[in-house]
């Protein structure tokens, strides 16, 4: 017999003693029961594919945690670019905040120099005032008293003339700062004339000169204050040739 023959044969006897095993003998007074033999089968599991599974679940594990971390990498990329923007706008705001500062104090520098400058020009003025003012004097007598008004006149705009004042100072008071008319109308009305020009005191009052005496027998006093009457009633006391 062929070898191949042989091992069918072997094969079919042992599915035969199989089949035989599923008939039991029982006793002649007693039924006979019959029970089918199943078969058993056997699940086969192939070690390569449980290992080909477990390399899949492990991948996706694997995959699943990259996909994780890069989205964790991704926020805090967001709020570390967040965070340097806010950084970079608070420095950029620091900045700008303290040089508004220091212009503002190099601003308040400046000024407070220049206004120290104008001070200090200002008093070197005023003492070049003061010493020109010291240094020029009138004396006291006649010459110096019109002298004198008529500087006075001169930084009011107050027309008039040495030869004028004098003239009618003379006519009015023979240079007398003290004279005092007790006769004509205005003496006879409560109000005379006084000085070396004769002033009435309301005419005096109205028209008294700012940085001379209120005093009206004061004689820079009185002249000034004529002078200023003179030229708003008649032009100039250049004009005035008679009583006025």
């Amino acid at each position: 017999m062929p070898k191949n023959t042989h091992k069918i044969a072997i094969a079919g006897v042992t599915t035969l003693g199989a089949a035989a095993l599923a008939f039991s003998v029982v006793p002649a007074d007693a039924q006979t029961t019959t029970t089918e033999a199943v078969p058993t089968s056997r699940v086969a599991y192939s070690s390569v594919q449980v290992k080909d599974l477990k390399t899949s679940v492990t991948d996706q594990m694997a995959g699943a945690s990259l996909k994780v971390e890069a989205i964790a990498a991704k926020k805090k990329a967001a709020a570390d670019a967040v965070a340097a923007k806010k950084a970079a706008a608070e420095a950029a705001a620091h900045k700008k905040a303290a040089a508004v500062a220091a212009k503002k104090k190099a601003a308040a520098r400046k000024a407070l120099a220049e206004r120290r400058a104008e001070e200090t020009a200002s008093r070197a003025v005023e003492r070049v005032a003061f010493k020109k003012a010291a240094v020029k004097s009138y004396p006291n007598n006649l010459d110096g008293w019109i002298r004198e008004s008529l500087s006075i006149m001169a930084k009011h705009g107050i027309p008039g003339s040495y030869e004028g004042i004098h003239r009618n100072v003379m006519r009015e008071s023979s240079g007398n700062p003290m004279a005092i008319n007790d006769w004509d109308i205005n003496a006879i009305n409560g109000i005379p004339s006084k000085g070396l020009l004769q002033v009435i005191p309301p005419t005096f009052k109205a028209y008294h000169v700012p940085g001379t005496s209120w005093n009206i027998y004061d004689p820079v006093a009185n002249i000034t204050a004529a002078c200023n009457y003179a030229a708003d009633r008649y032009g100039s006391m250049d004009n005035v040739n008679s009583a006025y």
